[in-house]
């Protein structure tokens, strides 16, 4: 493996170490809190400490920012390795810079974001968060997979930061909500999320599998991947 090959191993390796453990845990979190705060309705008493619904919020928070993090992580690689190979520095300069600042704003806003009090720029900075990773992901470098889209890491990674993006914009609502709108509205969104995340992780696998290692490019996409044959 080149340095090529092992900076693709970033992207998987920080998801493996970090964000797939930080998920179980808040998930363990989430529904600690919901069976305290069932039995506390019930009115009977909780052996559930009432510091799981503090853990789950800290921890998801954390969380949110890890995919959004890593989401741009793996935007990153392929968009400035492909620029590079392909001389797009020199030749669409202007396009170049312009995706260098869309991945500063894009950061940027995530941080503005997490320090938002108000309503209206919690909805500002979070419409920017999701508007930069969107526009970082219609780059032409970044492989979607759009003929099976239903399957592609992308598409599950780009929808799962969003909803992360939108559960750091709303998460201050779901406290102060009387109705426990937004508390639903949480609950069933992450559900989903989760699921995405489920998904990360298989499609995640077989990328790495589909992914040759550079020195074995040239030869293996004139592979006919329709026929399963390769040239000798």
């Amino acid at each position: 493996m080149n340095t090529i090959d092992m900076t693709r191993l970033i992207h998987p390796a920080l998801a493996v170490a970090f964000v797939f453990p930080c998920i179980g845990i808040v998930v363990y979190y989430a529904w600690q809190t919901r069976q305290r705060r069932l039995q506390l309705k019930d009115g009977n008493k909780s052996k559930i400490a009432p510091t799981a619904g503090v853990e789950h919020l800290k921890l998801g928070q954390w969380l949110s920012n890890m995919v959004v993090g890593l989401s741009l992580i793996g935007l990153a690689h392929p968009i400035f390795t492909k620029m590079a190979a392909r001389q797009v520095w020199s030749e669409d300069s202007f396009r170049a810079w312009f995706v260098v600042l869309i991945f500063l704003a894009t950061i940027a806003s995530l941080v503005i974001l997490n320090r938002a009090r108000t309503k209206l720029w919690r909805g500002v900075f979070a419409t920017l968060t999701g508007m930069g990773l969107v526009l970082l992901g219609c780059q032409p470098e970044v492989f979607r997979r759009g003929y099976e889209w239903y399957v592609s890491h992308y598409y599950y990674g780009m929808t799962a930061a969003l909803l992360m993006v939108f559960s750091l914009a709303i998460f201050p609502d779901i406290y102060q909500d009387r109705t426990n709108r937004w508390r639903a509205v949480h609950v069933v969104l992450n559900c989903f999320a989760v699921l995405l995340f489920i998904g990360q992780g298989f499609t995640g696998s077989r990328d790495l599998l589909e992914i040759p290692l550079s020195w074995q490019e040239t030869h293996l996409y004139k592979c006919d991947f329709a026929n399963q044959v390769c040239p000798p």
